[in-house]
């Protein structure tokens, strides 16, 4: 999967694939939701942001806490899409993503997520360690 950072921007390929499609060979709706996924977790693992071990060390991750979606285009079965991911807003424990898939740069689907930082044991919110608040202020628009 190839994945190109642009500052806060990231793009990710990704083909469409029989499992991603219902009978009639579109993409289902809730697989937008795990492209966005995957191009948000690419592009914090291009800037060295190892969750895995986050979560070992800090005892933190990460959960959406909201997704507004709108679907404009049907992907279809082979498609090939991009997927961009940006930081909209950066608060203590949270960022906000504009994401989008594109096919060809025709807009199929966009979202707005918002991610929190979050206590693994207890689920409530957990502010970015210093190293990684710096670094996300780094690439922020």
């Amino acid at each position: 999967m190839p994945l190109d950072t642009f500052g806060s921007s990231s793009v990710l390929d990704i083909r469409v694939y029989y499992e991603d499609t219902d009978t009639g060979g579109v993409v289902y709706y809730a697989n937008y939701l795990k492209f966005f996924e995957r191009g948000r977790t690419e592009w914090l693992r291009r800037l060295g942001v190892d969750q895995s071990e986050m979560a070992r060390r800090e005892h933190k991750g990460f959960v959406v806490k909201s997704v507004q979606i709108q679907y404009c285009r049907p992907a279809r079965l082979d498609d090939l899409l991009t997927v961009r991911s940006d930081i909209t807003r950066m608060g203590p424990a949270s960022i906000n993503f504009d994401q989008k898939a594109l096919r060809d740069g025709e807009l199929l689907c966009e979202s707005t997520i918002q991610v929190c930082c979050v206590d693994q044991n207890t689920f409530r919110p957990a502010a970015f360690s210093r190293e990684l608040r710096t670094l996300l202020e780094k690439v922020q628009k």
